[in-house]
């Protein structure tokens, strides 16, 4: 397991937070930035703010890990040149699980009880979270987790877990299956990982296009470890209209272009979600069936034409090009489309932490925190949160966003419908905030 930390450099002067904020006029991050540095001057310990970041370096979830700690470097960059969190910098600690649940469980004890620091964070891989949870809950450290899958949401976990920066999977598939319905056909197949996301995906997308008259007409799952899938692919029934498919890991190279090979020529309406090829470029050879098929994408990958200056900004500090690949390396694609939850619960941390007057690790300020975190109620669109605005329930931690629909177009993904924030609700019957601290 290893271990490095992201350290705030060191003297910030005056003038280059007067610079930072200057950078960032016009998007209402200065007028937050200035009271931070007023605090920064005035602060009662120089300490750092310490985060966790419970990253997956290694196994299945590696190429995610390496874009997530990419984003945070850049968003604790842009914070700390804007005057730190309660005018304190913040440092971040690194620890690998392996996107192994039990790691997973190794990691967030190693943060509370070595490193003590104030908030983990980053998590993705639905099973980590799961595994790494109750121990969070145990030890009553925060842990702000940037996954999908609706266990979050549910309620299954605990109070000290939040979701902040990123949808779950039950919101976006309520809010595409109309969509779906209207545009591609009725009867679906799914292909789908055999773990906690996938099984988000198999049972609420499943209710969800049910709901608006169409038919599951097969379920194919596939071991999250499989590296071939010629052997499941005969199982997608002829009378399906809708290839629905959400693959993960190392293999999704070879599971799109096996799905190609399989199909040849001829081949039924396919949407994907990302994942399926996240980080993976839409050239490389054998992808030319993906012409005309559509992707879920959380935030597209190419920049729009109408393009926000948020994007801009973000893609500039995280050094991501118009293409989603890294600007020093037009071969190294990023996970643009869930990436940005990083960025964003960060900022999240920072306004909850803010809004409590947060200054250490006392019972006190940890549920300060937690009780500022629950009480917020939306995000507005700008440099903090450049995926676009969302509301935010505090009875289940969990934000609500908008989703994107892109269609392969010439090798490229163009966004044909972003769906409304409304289109993703559905009844929350899950409420942390009864649980005690």
């Amino acid at each position: 397991m290893s271990n490095s930390i992201i350290k705030p450099q060191k003297g910030i002067s005056r003038r280059s937070v007067l610079q930072a904020m200057g950078a960032t006029a016009g998007a209402g991050l200065a007028l937050q930035a200035m009271p931070g540095f007023v605090r920064y001057s005035q602060a009662g310990t120089s300490e750092p703010v310490k985060i966790g970041l419970q990253l997956h370096r290694t196994g299945i979830g590696a190429s995610y890990g390496r874009w997530y700690e990419r984003v945070t470097a850049a968003a604790v960059k842009v914070i700390n040149d804007g005057g730190g969190i309660n005018g304190r910098p913040v440092e971040v600690i690194i620890e690998d699980d392996g996107t192994d649940p039990k790691r997973g469980a190794e990691v967030v004890e190693k943060f509370a009880t070595q490193h003590k620091v104030d908030v983990a964070y980053g998590t993705l891989f639905s099973h980590v979270v799961i595994g790494s949870a109750p121990r969070a809950g145990e030890l009553k450290m925060p842990y702000v987790v940037v996954s999908e899958g609706h266990h979050v949401a549910s309620g299954k976990l605990n109070r000290y877990v939040f979701q902040p920066g990123i949808t779950d999977v039950r919101s976006q598939v309520i809010a595409m299956a109309p969509w779906i319905s209207k545009n591609l056909g009725k009867k679906v197949t799914m292909i789908f990982p055999d773990f906690a996301f996938g099984h988000d995906h198999r049972d609420y997308f499943s209710e969800a296009i049910k709901a608006q008259g169409g038919e599951v007409a097969g379920l194919i799952a596939i071991p999250p470890t499989e590296s071939s899938f010629t052997r499941y692919l005969p199982q997608i029934s002829s009378s399906t209209e809708v290839l629905y498919h959400v693959m993960v890991g190392p293999a999704v190279l070879t599971f799109v272009k096996e799905l190609g090979q399989f199909f040849g020529s001829t081949r039924p309406q396919i949407f994907g979600f990302i994942d399926s090829l996240e980080a993976v470029d839409l050239a490389t050879p054998q992808l030319e069936f993906l012409e005309g098929t559509y992707f879920w994408e959380g935030n597209p990958r190419y920049a729009q034409k109408d393009q926000t200056e948020y994007d801009k900004f973000y893609r500039e500090m995280v050094g991501v090009d118009a293409n989603g690949a890294s600007a020093s390396d037009p071969k190294d694609i990023s996970t643009y489309s869930h990436m940005f939850g990083c960025w964003e619960s960060l900022f999240a941390i920072k306004q909850a932490m803010e809004a409590s007057g947060y200054e250490g690790q006392t019972p006190k300020d940890k549920q300060g925190f937690i009780e500022a975190m629950e009480a917020i109620q939306k995000f507005d669109e700008g440099r903090e949160h450049p995926q676009g605005d969302k509301i935010f329930n505090g009875k289940n931690h969990q934000c609500y966003g908008h989703q994107n629909i892109s269609k392969v177009t010439g090798g490229r993904l163009e966004l044909v419908h972003r769906t409304a924030i409304e289109d993703g609700l559905y009844e929350v019957s899950a409420d942390y905030t009864k649980m005690s601290l």
